[in-house]
């Protein structure tokens, strides 16, 4: 039986999908396709139409090696996709950003959830997502985007990815933050077999249904490794298939780039 899951306001049951629009030059799958507003927000809708539950909209790329952009650049990419879904009504609007002046902006004109890639680490988006009253989505990130990948090492990956996500999502609720998610980040700070051991334990990485997991390996290098797929753009089958996996396992939410494919693999699996 699919359990019921809330973040906020927005409810459902079984494993919800999110679709990605990176409104960026740069990102590793995507980048530049939809750097224009325009075109970034009839993506979105497009996502939308396919089944995405929720749209995270990000203008800032993270993937290994990137270089940060400045809270400027980041909100001027994003700030029209961002007001035009919102003012739409009918779009659950989750907002992917590291930065509390962007978190802020983005609260004001309506966004649902800030979804940080740094995990809280700066207390003043903590401030703002509390006095925001918006739930949060809190990934693990041993290092940062540039530097993230060179030789990331653990004793034991699921343990300490586990007692952080759960240290700052008390911290977070303690604080005044409504909901929050956890998302163990996969590929930032991992090597594959730290990926494959954290996909493998959903259920500690929610403390036994306490959170809900979000699992956003969707087109990354790990299914590469996995499947022998040198380009991103040809590993959405990969994609659905550990996602569906994931599903399985517990997880509340995908972050994913193919929805169609996604939302029909996983109510087949309902």
């Amino acid at each position: 039986m699919n359990r019921t899951w809330s973040l906020g306001t927005f409810q459902w049951q079984g494993c919800a999908v999110m679709g990605i629009v990176n409104v960026t030059p740069d990102s590793f799958s995507d980048g530049g396709r939809y750097v224009e507003a325009d075109a970034a927000y009839a993506h979105a809708r497009s996502l939308l139409a396919d089944g995405a539950d929720v749209v995270d909209i990000g203008g800032e790329s993270t993937r290994p090696g990137a270089a940060p952009v400045s809270a400027e650049d980041e909100w001027r990419r994003i700030a029209p996709v961002v007001e035009r879904l919102t003012a739409d009504g009918d779009v659950i609007v989750s907002v992917d950003t590291r930065r509390a002046t962007v978190a802020r902006r983005a609260i004001e004109v309506g966004a649902h959830v800030i979804n940080d890639v740094s995990g809280l680490r700066d207390p003043a988006m903590v401030e703002v997502c509390a006095t925001g009253g918006v739930p949060v989505i809190v990934m693990h990130m041993q290092g940062e985007p540039a530097t993230m990948q060179h030789d990331p090492r653990y004793d034991d990956v699921v343990a300490e990815v586990s007692q952080w996500l759960h240290q700052q999502a008390e911290m977070a609720l303690a604080a005044g933050i409504p909901a929050v998610m956890v998302d163990p980040g996969i590929g930032f700070g991992k090597r594959l077999e730290h990926n494959l051991a954290l996909l493998d334990a959903i259920d500690t990485l929610g403390d036994h249904g306490r959170l809900p997991v979000l699992i956003g390996a969707s087109r990354k290098r790990m299914l590469g490794e996995l499947y022998g797929i040198d380009q991103a753009a040809d590993r959405d089958a990969a994609s659905v298939d550990v996602h569906r996996q994931a599903a399985r396992k517990g997880a509340a939410m995908v972050r994913v780039h193919d929805v169609a494919a996604h939302v029909a693999a996983l109510r087949h699996d309902a």
